[in-house]
């Protein structure tokens, strides 16, 4: 604690700035975050200031940002639809008693090194996961930025609505939405830097409040729209806020907490909620200028501190959210104190300022979820993984697949399991599915030769990363597949990320052996398998 107080002397003010960047960009988002998990929009207020007042003191990364994540949008709003039975309110403090034991679990997964958990899942089937996710967004959503209020509650159902919706758009509140999504899009394509500082979600609410003004959106009344129809607006189109922050605490209720209903949500905030949070902070760590390494166990178990407040007071859960956290790199953010600035921003203003809170348009928030959404399920993504390899392609799509037909579990499950058999087919042996076999040596005082036999795969990486993990740091390393049969696209991605950490400490470390392999694609990360004799 000592040292987190001195590092705030000397970076006060970078993260001062960066922090009050953030904020700019994480106000809107976790008001509409909330409002499509059927939680009040101040439960994204209160989980973001959460995350930056207090879970910045037991992080275990630097420049991470927590809060509330759109990824996480499907999983709460089904445990407040399935546990409700029709009760929003009781669905949600139901939901909110589910948070607290997901949180509880989470501190015991660090406490117990977890950590490394987030390296076990393939990462085709959880950029899959992902995307289903943006596109269950998106079509959530849509609706909500033409003013339509669709039947379906489905995800293919209210796919199947958008045209009807189109056809039946409420003029003044499409209007509003229409222009946040083509300034949502077409802002990151100017290049002037003046106008990049500005992020993108603060010059929506800049343009839509004005426009909900004029429409007084305020007011409920009705409409003449090109002579042809009426239709009514009112203070249903606007967020809406408690009279103060203390009135906007809500209690949980345990009632259900051991039904199957409630068990199945605690694990899908649990376990997507610890993968994303991980995968994001390992993401951010290689955007660190310096480099640093995040302690996962401690930042899993700092969420999970996070999720179990939030969770009692009437929050949403959070994770490390990767937008906010890169916004905080670019933002030239220095240390953990960015994040605590964030949420103290959040505080302040919704202290001061509510009502132009309550002045944003629905519409708008709307137009954010579609862009993240899209940002999500883009076809760059599908690209990129086809880039990969075809098979990762099939685990990706598979992934979507089920997840839209189904939930997110037995959607990443199905992922998995498309791998294990991808894996099989191309000849794994079995003792090596979960299994790694290698041998390491010392060629001199400073290079280990570590040799590698059977398989290596995402399924055995948990253990062959604790071997790596043991090496000296200060050793170079030499890593032979000439006796590997197959190593997968996981594998070769860590790989390729611990030659950047070695070479960025000045050390070396050599990948060879793969003469008598075949690449699945030209990626540098594709799966490579021993050809037939």
């Amino acid at each position: 604690m000592r040292s987190l107080f001195a590092t705030l002397r000397n970076t006060w003010r970078a993260d001062l700035i960066s922090g009050f960047l953030v904020f700019l960009i994480a106000l809107p988002l976790c008001l509409g975050i909330a409002s499509a998990s059927g939680f009040p929009p101040i439960s994204g207020i209160i989980t973001a200031m959460i995350g930056g007042l207090v879970v910045t003191f037991f992080a275990g990364s630097e420049m991470t940002i927590k809060g509330p994540a759109a990824g996480l949008i499907i999983i709460a709003l089904g445990a407040v639809e399935e546990l409700g039975k029709g009760d929003a309110f009781a669905g949600y403090r139901l939901a909110l008693a589910a948070i607290v034991v997901a949180g509880v679990i989470q501190i015991i997964f660090g406490i117990v090194r977890s950590g490394i958990l987030g390296d076990f899942f393939p990462t085709s089937a959880v950029h899959g996961m992902l995307a289903a996710i943006g596109i269950i967004i998106m079509s959530k959503q849509i609706h909500v930025l033409l003013g339509v209020k669709p039947a379906g509650k489905e995800t293919l159902d209210l796919i199947g609505e958008i045209p009807n919706s189109i056809a039946h758009l409420n003029p003044e509140i499409a209007i509003i939405g229409a222009v946040s999504l083509v300034i949502l899009f077409a802002l990151p394509l100017i290049k002037n830097r003046f106008v990049r500082m500005i992020p993108a979600p603060m010059v929506v609410l800049l343009v839509a409040i004005p426009l909900g003004v004029m429409y007084d959106l305020g007011h409920e009344h009705t409409y003449l729209f090109l002579d042809s129809a009426n239709y009514t607006l009112g203070p249903k189109f606007l967020v809406t806020l408690p009279s103060s922050l203390m009135s906007g605490i809500v209690m949980p209720d345990f009632s259900q907490v051991f039904s199957m209903t409630s068990i199945k949500y605690i694990i899908m905030f649990s376990l997507i909620g610890s993968i994303e949070s991980l995968l994001s902070a390992k993401a951010i760590d290689g955007l660190d200028p310096q480099h640093r390494k995040s302690n996962l166990n401690k930042d899993l178990m700092a969420v999970g501190i996070g999720n179990t407040i939030s969770g009692l007071i009437g929050g949403l859960p959070m994770i490390s959210e990767i937008v906010r956290s890169s916004a905080n790199v670019n933002s030239g953010g220095k240390s953990r104190w960015a994040n605590f600035f964030h949420g103290a921003f959040i505080l302040f203003f919704v202290a001061l300022l509510p009502g132009v809170i309550h002045s944003i348009p629905m519409a708008a928030l709307a137009a954010m979820l579609i862009y993240t959404g899209f940002r999500l399920a883009s076809p760059i993504e599908f690209i990129k993984t086809y880039k990969v390899g075809r098979e990762q392609l099939l685990i990706f799509l598979v992934t979507i697949v089920l997840t839209l037909a189904t939930d997110l579990l037995i959607g990443i499950a199905a992922g998995i399991i498309t791998k294990f058999i991808i894996h099989l087919v191309n000849g794994v042996p079995r003792e090596s599915v979960f299994k790694p076999f290698l041998t390491i040596k010392k060629l001199d005082d400073k290079t280990y030769l570590v040799d590698v036999s059977h398989s290596a795969v995402f399924s055995n990486i948990i253990a062959l990363k604790r071997r790596f993990d043991g090496l000296d740091a200060d050793h170079d390393v030499i890593v032979d597949f000439s006796n590997t049969h197959l190593v997968d696209h996981t594998v070769m991605h860590y790989l390729h990320s611990l030659e950047h950490d070695y070479t960025v400490r000045g050390r070396s470390f050599i990948i060879r052996g793969f003469e008598d392999h075949v690449a699945f694609s030209d990626h540098p990360a594709s799966t490579r398998k021993k050809r037939a004799k």
